[in-house]
Order: C-alpha cells, then sequence, then structure tokens
C-alpha cells in the first residue's frame, strides 16, 4: 500500500465539484458532489441515534435496495433533522435536481446533511447547487479538495486522504473525505465520511470490509459524547481499476481491508485532533484486556472523560481521572493489575504501577501532556485483547463554539 496525494478524486472515474448555494453561510461553498458515470457498487453505515436525519433515512434505504449509485450530495449549514415531511422532499428534489442535470436515476442519487437541526433546507437552493456543480465536475485532485472544504462546518481543517494497493494484479486506488468536529461520538459525530475506489467487489463484502473498519476506527473517536442525528459514511466502488471482480474473501480483500483501515484511521484521527476548540489529539490506548470489547470500553471511557479531556488541555498529571473513566466503564478489572503511563514525544512515563502510584517528574509529565498529541497507555495484565481510542482535550473554546452555535 502506499498513500498518494488527494482525496474523493484520486480514484479512476470519479469526479467532484462544489459551490457557493447560500444554504446558510455565506461567501464560501457549501455544497459538493461527488460523481461517477460509472454506476457503483456502494456500502455505508450510519448514526445510531433513534432520530435520524430525512438525509440518512434516505440514504439507507438507497444502500439497501439499489444496485448501482452514481452521485453523492453534500450540504453544509443545515442537517435536515427533524423536519418531517419538507425534509424527505429536499432530499426527493435534490435528487431530482441530479437526474435533470446527469441523466441518472433518482435512486442512484445519495444525499448528506450538516449543521443546524430543525431547520428547513432552502430546496430551491438546493436545485440551483446541484446546477451550478453539474458542469463543474472534474476529476482533478483540485476538485476533491475543494469538495472537502465545502463540506465543512466547525471544521478548522479538511481532511482528505488517497492510497492505492494491489488487487489482481492491477493498482487499485483509494481515496476519501471527511468532515467533524463537533457532536462527535459515533456509533456508527457530525461525521459525514465519503470513500470512492475503482475496486471491483461484490456488494456483501464491500459492506461487511466497511462495517469491520468502522468498529476500529470512527467508532473509537469522540470529541463531546454526543451522537449526531446525521452520522454518515458511504464507500462507492465502480470497479474501473480492472481487477477481477473480488467475491470471495482471499489476499486481495486482504489487501483492500488494510488500505480501507488506513484510510479510515487517518480520517478518524484528524476527525479527533480537529475537535471544536481542540488543541491536542488525545490517545488512550489499552493493552492486555480481557477482551476486545473490554479494550474498546475502557479506551473509550478515557478519552469520553470531561475530566479527563480537561486535565490533558490543562497539562495536569492527574492519572486518577483516567483510572476513575475506567472503573465506571462497565469493564470488569483489577485496578491491581493495571499499569499507567503518559506518552508523546516529549517522552514516556510511569505514573501508577499494580494499584500503587508512583513518585513521578511532575516536570517532565507536564512536558509530555504539553505536546500536541497526548496518549495515555494502559497495560491491563489480564488477558491478550487491546484496542485505541482518540479523542481531544476540553476547552474554553468549546463551550464559546457551542453556546452561539445557531448564529
Amino acid at each position: 500500500m502506499k498513500v498518494i496525494d488527494g482525496g474523493v478524486t484520486a480514484a479512476k472515474g470519479f469526479s467532484a465539484a462544489s459551490t457557493e448555494a447560500g444554504i446558510k453561510y455565506k461567501n464560501r461553498t457549501d455544497m459538493a458532489m461527488v460523481f461517477s458515470k460509472e454506476p457503483c457498487t456502494v456500502a455505508g453505515t450510519f448514526t445510531s441515534n433513534v432520530v435520524k436525519a430525512a438525509c440518512v433515512q434516505w440514504d439507507m434505504k438507497i444502500v439497501k435496495e439499489s444496485e448501482a449509485v452514481h452521485a453523492v450530495v453534500v450540504n453544509s449549514g443545515i442537517a435536515n433533522a427533524c423536519t418531517g415531511k419538507q425534509g424527505f422532499d429536499a432530499c426527493e428534489a435534490t435528487a431530482e435536481a441530479v437526474k435533470e442535470a446527469l441523466g441518472v436515476a433518482t435512486d442512484s442519487c445519495l444525499v448528506a446533511s450538516t449543521g443546524v437541526i430543525g431547520m428547513q433546507l432552502p430546496v430551491e437552493k438546493l436545485a440551483n447547487g446541484v446546477k451550478a456543480m453539474a458542469p463543474k465536475l472534474s476529476e482533478t485532485m483540485e476538485a476533491g479538495t475543494a469538495a472537502a472544504k465545502a463540506i465543512m462546518t466547525t471544521d478548522t481543517v479538511h481532511k482528505e486522504i488517497a492510497v492505492t494497493f494491489t488487487a489482481g494484479g492491477k493498482t487499485v486506488t483509494l481515496g476519501g473525505m471527511s468532515k467533524g468536529s463537533g457532536m462527535i461520538h459515533p456509533n456508527m459525530c457530525t461525521m459525514l465520511g465519503f470513500l470512492t475506489t475503482d475496486l471491483a467487489i461484490e456488494k456483501s463484502l464491500l459492506q461487511e470490509a466497511l462495517s469491520e473498519v468502522v468498529t476500529d476506527t470512527f467508532n473509537m473517536i469522540t470529541v463531546d459524547g454526543d451522537t449526531s442525528t446525521n452520522d454518515t459514511l458511504i464507500l462507492m466502488a465502480n470497479g474501473l481499476a480492472g481487477n477481477a471482480k473480488i467475491t470471495a474473501k482471499g489476499e486481495d480483500y486482504d489487501n483492500f481491508l488494510k488500505a480501507l483501515f488506513y484510510v479510515c484511521e487517518f480520517l478518524a484521527k484528524k476527525m479527533a485532533a480537529d475537535g471544536e476548540g481542540a488543541t491536542k489529539l488525545f490517545e488512550a490506548k489499552v493493552v492486555n484486556a480481557k477482551s476486545k470489547e473490554d479494550a474498546r470500553t475502557l479506551s473509550r471511557a478515557i478519552v469520553s472523560s470531561n475530566l479527563s479531556k480537561a486535565a490533558i488541555y490543562g497539562c495536569d498529571a492527574n492519572f486518577g481521572r483516567f483510572l476513575c473513566a475506567m472503573g465506571y466503564s462497565g469493564a470488569d478489572f483489577n485496578q491491581n493489575d493495571v499499569e499507567l503511563f503518559f506518552e508523546s514525544k516529549e517522552g514516556r512515563l510511569q505514573v501508577f504501577d499494580m494499584g500503587t502510584p508512583i513518585v513521578f517528574d511532575e516536570d517532565l509529565a507536564v512536558k509530555i501532556l504539553g505536546a500536541e498529541a497526548v496518549t495515555i497507555f494502559v497495560d491491563m495484565h489480564e488477558g491478550d485483547a487491546s484496542a485505541t481510542a482518540w479523542g481531544c482535550d476540553l476547552t474554553y473554546d468549546y463551550v464559546k463554539i457551542n453556546a452561539d452555535y445557531r448564529s
């Protein structure tokens, strides 16, 4: 596998465009489209929130029932959640606009939205946005980057990546973009992710791969503990790499799975680091737990704790906060088996040893915790399972952003 420049337009046959539709924001792009003239096999994962946005329900139906997908249209600013029949009408109107502009069926068009909940989308602006983007569709890297920027809300950086790998003797490309900064606590945040590949693969295997990878990537990040109404991750595969279609697990499937994991982990960590108001990436790595589920539960508890996140922000070596979060996580363990370390590019420091606190160098602890990426490393000494979760620090700016989100 090789990392290359690009994002959603890196794979053969995928084009992208963006436009300033005026959905909510002014003087910035706020709509994006990704398109493949070649029909795509599609897979998706979606929010576990019972209150699902209209666009999520629209996409879930298409992913389940449609044989081929050509396009996904995304708007930022308004989430199209809690919008009743008008919300579904907006999805349909967007798909109809794509049909009119590009000649593809409405049930081959996915839609996604992010922004304020409970506001109605301006349908005319959506349709006009599609009409403006259709003639601008381009397979250039710049078009993909522009699309990644158009879907941002409170994000401070755009997020994209592309890789190549081998399947059936052919070079295959996988690219992606995502957005997410607040309302990040997925069970597959607001998290939107769009992945494109020119791999030829059977639909059931595409879905299985995506569902497996999400468990240890996007589902292991948190910013604020709020699971969004709009979480959507879409993977489109158009087969233009020319590999023999993957119909069973084997070497080609494994190569794809590794590439998919790399791309999803990269985007997930970028989202966690770009949490609203964040100054640091906060990682919790748990090893030698009794089970994989325990390891996931413990690591997520550490990065989800507001007290832990505040300690990371303040460079406070209060390791008891991390142990406390582990204790109420629901995982069963013996604290007398636990070792806990602080890690970053500035060094590694043990602060807790088998149930007993260690006298440690406070200045070194502050230096380690002051890095832009900090890891809490926990050895459970109770098994051989491990997991890693990602979050960010909790800052004053998070409150400022979310105290005035609608304006």
